[in-house]
């Protein structure tokens, strides 16, 4: 083999690796949405787990991204260990798509072809349709400044790249077959534990059987490489792939390495059965199979030796499925019960696929804003029934809810820097970057309200019946500004978004006059300043949270406008906009403090 011939199949190589790594990342982006859906559809049967595997994987063409992905659903609390069962067994016959397809640039017309059929064999051939493909590619994706018509660019080059890569690789071989060197090289794969071990090593280092399949099907245009010796290597094959998954499960939770343990578990016990009996019946039946194994295998039979032993496999190990998982809980054992273990809710594994991880980091904001407005309605009923173990709680929740910012805030950023997000997910982080920080300080505001109640408790103080009505009516205002930013929030409601800034207008008034009334409560001596100090500070927390959820609504409306300049927006609707008079005149009757009381001599706040 000439300098220039290994010059060339590593060329070929390096590009087929690399237009598979384009390929399958971009299938992943182009796939998010329809993965989100697919995937939230998930059940414990087992049947319907096994078709999502099998699609996931033939739609992204990688069964190691797709495990790795389960891995961090399992992680994250998303899909139990028994669901993850299935999709991993869908996910390895779904992986035999790559093979299948790669096959294709093994098609000859042949000399007996004759009219259509030559023509369609032509046709069909990865040397007349790769050029239109990546022409096709390059304009959609140099030209068209979209998304979705970006991603399929990428997906049509990458798969030019890898097929001009398997021509490179197998043309530079081509010629091997009559080599010596070569040839003796070649007598130990006639050992079939030999070549299971090759298998596995190989795959495991570039952690893709895809890759490793297509580079052994080049290798199989030297005439070279029997279908005996093809048989083994694919069981190692599809043992290495499962390094990608082992890999991702460091660190992760106990359910999440028992997955992929579970991965291993039935690649391992597939290849030790499928070497077993490989072994037994070449021995007992060799002249008779002589002629199937001492044949030359090709691309096409390659690919299909692949997907008779995937289906082997999963007859034979599928229906031990519930034995895997009770030997993977074995090999990682559960803690002793008074060590606890938490559940990553954000794991950086799903960022593999954007779609998804935005949903997830979606789901958290959701349970961090239901925790942080809970909080804060708790805080304000301890105003008419105050409770040690309640304080306590919501001591518990504000603690909760830095930690959910704090998590979301890290995960949002690195997920800002994926590339090819589409633009609806980018939205999607930009508005969650934006608001998750007033979620937080709603949480913080909670806790101080309690703290200056407990003030009043611990005084024994008490306020006014008349102080304590206006305050009531602020806390039902409050109430529903809450509501009416969860729901813009969670539903990216607009309705409910915009009639957040009229009632925040309210809640500043009430604000106002209610400071007001104390004041001339103050001169009147029915109260002292001691509770004036409390009044003031709960009306200023009230007021902080009004401005909070102004916050979260007018970054909703803006981004869904794809324009975020919250002062330029509260300045617009103020400025006379008919609707926003209407709607705050009409908060305005529905929350009234009602008229002034008139003075008494008795002295409270």
């Amino acid at each position: 083999m000439t300098l220039m011939q290994v010059l060339q199949l590593f060329g070929g190589l390096s590009l087929f690796l690399f237009g598979m790594n384009v390929m399958s990342k971009a299938l992943e982006q182009r796939a998010g949405k329809q993965l989100k859906s697919i995937l939230g559809k998930l059940t414990a049967n087992p049947l319907k787990g096994f078709l999502l595997g099998f699609l996931v994987t033939a739609i992204i063409q990688s069964s190691s991204a797709t495990t790795v992905m389960v891995v961090g659903f399992v992680n994250s609390g998303l899909m139990t260990l028994t669901q993850s069962v299935g999709i991993i067994l869908g996910a390895n016959l779904g992986a035999a798509a790559t093979p299948l397809i790669l096959s294709l640039a093994g098609v000859s017309g042949g000399t007996g072809a004759s009219g259509f059929l030559s023509v369609l064999l032509t046709v069909v051939k990865p040397s007349f349709f790769t050029p239109i493909l990546a022409l096709v590619g390059i304009i959609l994706y140099a030209f068209i400044k979209k998304g979705k018509k970006q991603n399929t660019g990428l997906i049509l080059l990458g798969f030019a790249i890898l097929m001009f890569g398997m021509e490179q690789m197998s043309a530079s071989v081509a010629d091997l077959a009559a080599n010596e060197s070569f040839t003796r090289l070649l007598t130990i794969f006639t050992n079939p534990i030999v070549g299971l071990l090759i298998g596995i090593v190989f795959t495991a280092v570039i952690q893709s059987s895809g890759a490793s399949i297509g580079i052994l099907q080049a290798l199989s245009s030297t005439g070279a490489i029997t279908n005996g010796m093809v048989i083994p290597i694919l069981m190692g094959q599809n043992i290495g792939t499962c390094v990608s998954a082992l890999i991702s499960s460091i660190g992760a939770s106990r359910n999440a390495r028992r997955a992929a343990i579970i991965h291993l578990l039935f690649n391992v016990f597939s290849a030790v059965f499928g070497i077993t009996l490989f072994l037994i019946v070449r021995t007992i039946f060799s002249e008779a199979l002589s002629p199937f194994l001492d044949k030359s295998s090709s691309m096409i039979g390659i690919a299909l030796i692949n997907i008779g032993y995937k289906l082997i496999s999963l007859l034979l190990i599928a229906p031990m499925s519930k034995l895997l998982v009770k030997l993977a809980e074995r090999l990682i054992p559960e803690k002793p019960e008074h060590e606890n273990e938490n559940i990553e809710m954000l794991d950086e594994r799903l960022l593999s696929a954007p779609a998804i991880a935005v949903q997830r980091a979606s789901d958290v904001s959701a349970t961090m804003i239901g925790v942080s407005f809970e909080s804060l309605k708790m805080a304000m009923k301890l105003l008419d029934h105050y409770d040690l173990k309640t304080v306590e709680q919501i001591r518990q929740m504000e603690d909760e809810v830095d930690h959910y910012e704090d998590g979301l805030g890290s995960y949002l950023v690195k997920l800002s820097n994926v590339s090819n997000m589409s633009e609806a997910d980018n939205r999607e982080v930009t508005k969650l970057l934006h608001i998750i920080g007033d979620i937080e300080r709603i949480s913080d505001h909670a806790v101080d309200i309690t703290i200056t109640l407990s003030e009043l408790h611990d005084q024994e103080l008490s306020l006014s019946d008349a102080a304590q009505k206006e305050l009531r009516v602020m806390i039902e205002a409050l109430n529903a500004i809450l509501n009416l930013s969860a729901q813009a929030f969670l539903y990216n409601d607009m309705d409910a978004a915009a009639k957040v800034e009229p009632l925040e207008q309210v809640v500043d008034y009430l604000k106002a006059e209610i400071k007001r009334r104390h004041i001339n409560r103050l001169q009147n001596s029915q109260c002292t300043m001691a509770h004036g100090f409390i009044l003031s500070d709960l009306l200023t927390h009230f007021e902080r949270v009004s401005d909070h959820c102004s916050n979260i609504a007018g970054s909703v409306i803006e981004i869904a406008h794809d324009h975020l300049d919250l002062h330029e927006y509260l300045q617009h609707i103020k400025s006379g906009s008919p609707e926003f008079t209407r709607q705050y005149e009409e908060y305005l009757g529905q929350y009234s403090l009602g008229e002034e009381n008139a003075p008494s001599s008795k002295k409270e706040a």
